[in-house]
């Protein structure tokens, strides 16, 4: 099994040595990264660094806002490091008016990004499955109406009292990559294995559709080194 993480995991240090980050996971054993943020660094160093510890880009956690503002530039930045999955991490889809942008401005951008190798995704938190006072969901209109991949994180949906697994099932002509996470009901994320998300079933679950597993573990608990190698340790586990 090819495992990946999501950098921002690893937040207490990357924005200060995104290289010590990259050299850590690698030597976890994790193979790909998701990045959230480059800090600064350009797209040749960051494709060195990955090159350095034999790792590669999954994907990444990106706003649309670099798309709109600068589409060629960020383009370009993406296809130096590898990447061929610009996921939008969340966004401000309060109101039907944001919402209907929002797709719009998926839509647009969707087909010139693919037309460059790269598809354009959205990972959802639990908030897109709650009914809006209108009566929608935020997920269902995403589902309906925008040219997106989804990167369903699988511990959100489990907040929203979602069976994961079965999640997966319904969306898996458009799921690419999961976020493998763990936590309890309420929203406290901790590292896989010791939260009552149905982690087990939902990696055997990707597997037998063949999705990309991207660990993602908020807690930093005592670190973020040594929350996620508690991660790949139970991973091992189950192999």
């Amino acid at each position: 099994m090819e495992y990946g993480i999501q950098m921002y995991s690893l937040r207490d240090i990357t924005g200060q040595d995104l290289d010590g980050a990259l050299k850590a996971v690698a030597e976890m054993g994790y193979q790909n990264v998701e990045f959230a943020g480059f800090f600064g660094h350009s797209a040749e160093d960051v494709k060195a660094m990955l090159d350095k510890y034999g790792l590669k880009c999954s994907g990444t956690h990106s706003g649309i806002g670099d798309l709109l503002n600068d589409f060629e530039g960020t383009v370009k930045y993406h296809k130096t490091i590898g990447n061929h999955n610009y996921i939008i991490p969340g966004h401000d889809l309060s109101t039907k008016e944001k919402l209907d942008t929002f797709i719009a401005q998926a839509n647009e951008l969707a087909p010139k990004l693919r037309a460059e190798g790269i598809e354009l995704g959205y990972h959802n938190h639990s908030h897109e499955f709650y009914d809006m006072p209108e009566g929608y969901q935020i997920h269902k209109e995403l589902e309906e109406r925008a040219d997106v991949f989804f990167e369903l994180d699988t511990y959100w949906a489990y907040v929203a009292k979602k069976d994961p697994v079965a999640e997966m099932e319904r969306l898996k002509s458009r799921l690419r990559v999961i976020h493998l996470k763990d936590g309890d009901i309420n929203g406290h994320g901790v590292s896989l294995g010791s939260g009552t998300a149905p982690v087990a079933a939902v990696r055997e679950k990707a597997i037998e559709l063949g999705v990309g597993i991207v660990v993602e573990s908020e807690g930093c608990d005592p670190t973020g080194c040594e929350e996620v190698q508690r991660c790949i340790d139970y991973l091992h586990s189950l192999d």
